[in-house]
């Protein structure tokens, strides 16, 4: 695919359930790019499940000249120090070859008008500390880095086992 300099050639819309493959496609890549591609369970099953059935999540597309070719998967979270929702990017996925057009600016300009549509108060995301390019790529934007703050996850059997000790 040729790409020109030109961000008239790019559309951001919501994903349908008929965008499920390319949903999973797509998470898929990105596993890939971050060397994660074994920890991807996802399934077609339960992103239907949970991102049209249950609405725990939603999913915008970017398309270059309506072919796809990057997602942004998202969903509410909560400031307390706030008192009002905000917006959580769970991941961005710009494919390598379409960098650099804007399109991984269209993604964030789209999400962070819907965030004041939706009248929350910021738009969030972690970023892994070996990723420069989105580093800069961020900042550039206007974002700040949190570095006093660390990202805590706990799943599989850590999970069960203090669920367990409830």
């Amino acid at each position: 695919m040729q790409k020109e300099n030109n961000e008239e050639q790019v559309t951001i819309r919501f994903a349908e359930q008929k965008d499920l493959s390319l949903i999973l496609d797509l998470i898929k890549e990105l596993a890939v790019y971050e060397k994660m591609l074994d920890e991807v369970v996802a399934t077609e099953e339960s992103l239907n499940e949970n991102l049209f059935e249950k609405k725990m999540a939603e999913v915008i597309i970017g398309e270059y000249r309506n072919e796809p070719v990057a997602f942004a998967l998202f969903f509410p979270n909560f400031s307390t120090f706030l008192g009002k929702p905000g917006l959580y990017l769970e991941d961005v996925y710009v494919k390598p070859e379409m960098r650099g057009i804007g399109i991984g600016r269209k993604l964030f300009t789209f999400l962070a008008n819907l965030t004041r549509e939706r009248n929350y108060g910021r738009l969030e995301w972690v970023c892994l500390d070996w990723n420069k390019p989105s580093i800069q790529f961020y900042k550039k934007m206007g974002a700040i880095p949190m570095d006093d703050w660390r990202t805590f996850s706990m799943q599989g059997n850590a999970l069960e086992n203090l669920a367990d000790k409830f």
